[in-house]
Parts: C-alpha cells; structure tokens; sequence
C-alpha cells in the first residue's frame, strides 16, 4: 500500500508554482525523509496531503487511495505543524481535552502516561513549558489519535540537539512498535539518518529523487543522506538555494 501517492501534482500561488508535476508514490510501512533546499516545495507537498491546502493540478491520494482531505483520510492522519500548534494560554491538561473532544480516537492512558513519563505536568501552560517539552506535548497527542501516517513539518528546527533527539527517538519507536507510517520534513539530515527509511527529494517544487535510503545511498556512493542530497542537487540542480 502507497500512504501518500501524488499524480501531476502541483500547487500555485498567484502566478508562481510551488510545486509542479509531482508524481510520487510512498509505500506504507516506513518513515520517509522528504528533504530539500528553501522553497523546495517540502510544506506545500505536506500541505495537500493532510488537506490543507487543495491542488492547482493533479491529484494526491493517501493510505492506500483514500483523497487528501477526505473525512476517510482525516481519520488516519496526524500532523504536527512547524510552529507546534498548541494553544499557548491553555493549560496541558486543556490541550488533551480539546484534542479528545475534537476527534473520533484518542488515547487518554496513553497521553497521560506518556507526559507523566517525561515528566510534564498537565496544569501548566503550554507557554511556560520549554520548547522540547512543547514538541513533545504536540507529538503526545498526535500520536493518541492512532493515526495510520504521521506528518510531520519541520518538527525539530527550533529544538537544541538533545531535545531533537529525544523527539526523533520518540518517532522512531512508535514507527517500530506500533507499524506507523511516517513522512517528515526536516533540514537537520543528522537526525534523519537514525531514522529514515525512505527518501523524498525536492528541489525547485520538483521530485529530483525518491527511494529506499540504502539503494539511493549505493545508487550514488553516497555515505550518508547529507552527502547525498548536497552532490545530487550540485550536480543535477541548476540555481539551487543553499
């Protein structure tokens, strides 16, 4: 099964497209690197496939051909933006209550447990909390909807490495023990590399590459994901931003 499958995909601002002819598909069962320079497309791409945002052309299906969008893909996709969407005058405890009322599946033990693991207590405010305690709350409660495929937008640009990489270790057990799929978009290549299993390429709203890390990395003589998208894209992209 595909989780997220785009055919001519492309999506236009004004008169300037963002993406453009993206043909793509992204087996379940993985989490999926999607990486690029600045303006690559990498949010855009997101976007339509939680249904934020709707195609200027083509079309994007996920888990398994249900419409971006739909209340069918709804229901199994959780995503967590890039400015961690928590509501900063709410206490933790608000923020599982409206999270729980706001959708069809949510895993109150599990929340609970979780944030008393890591020691984040649910009365205080989200605002008061550190920033990689807030990404974790934000990750909490995605994860309590038992979603199927987690979106994840630049989720550790703003965290220092340790925060990062509990947040990532975070990701990558629950992609291990509970079969989620995962597509995340992040500049910082360090820490994909302890998680990723596939790779999407953009550069200038195009597909460039997109495959299994260890093919790609063989395919190219590459020894890590950092040095593959930077060769790739020097020597096969014209005018890429850095």
């Amino acid at each position: 099964m595909n989780i997220v499958e785009a055919s001519g995909l492309g999506k236009r601002y004004g008169g300037t497209w963002a993406l453009r002819d993206c043909t793509l598909e992204v087996p379940a069962g993985h989490v999926t690197a999607l990486v690029g320079p600045n303006g690559a497309g990498k949010t855009t791409l997101l976007n339509l496939a939680v249904g934020l945002a709707a195609p200027s052309a083509g079309r994007v299906t996920v888990l398994g051909g249900r419409l971006a969008g739909s209340p069918a893909a709804l229901d199994g996709i959780a995503f967590v933006a890039q400015d961690t969407p928590l509501y900063r005058n709410l206490s933790v405890a608000d923020m599982i209550y409206v999270t729980r009322q706001l959708n069809r599946r949510f895993d109150q033990t599990f929340t609970e447990a979780r944030l008393a693991e890591l020691g984040i207590p649910q009365k205080r405010k989200t605002r008061k909390l550190s920033g990689g305690q807030q990404a974790q709350v934000a990750l909490t409660l995605a994860l309590a909807r038992r979603p199927q495929l987690l979106v994840l937008d630049e989720p550790v640009a703003m965290l220092d490495p340790i925060a990062r990489h509990d947040f990532m270790a975070t990701v990558q057990a629950a992609a291990a023990d509970d079969g989620l799929s995962v597509l995340l978009s992040s500049h910082v290549l360090t820490e994909l590399e302890r998680v990723a299993g596939y790779l999407v390429l953009l550069a200038r709203g195009q597909v460039r590459l997109a495959g299994e890390v260890t093919e790609l990395l063989a395919e190219h003589g590459a020894g890590s994901l950092e040095q593959l998208a930077l060769t790739y894209l020097r020597e096969n992209v014209t005018e890429v931003a850095r």
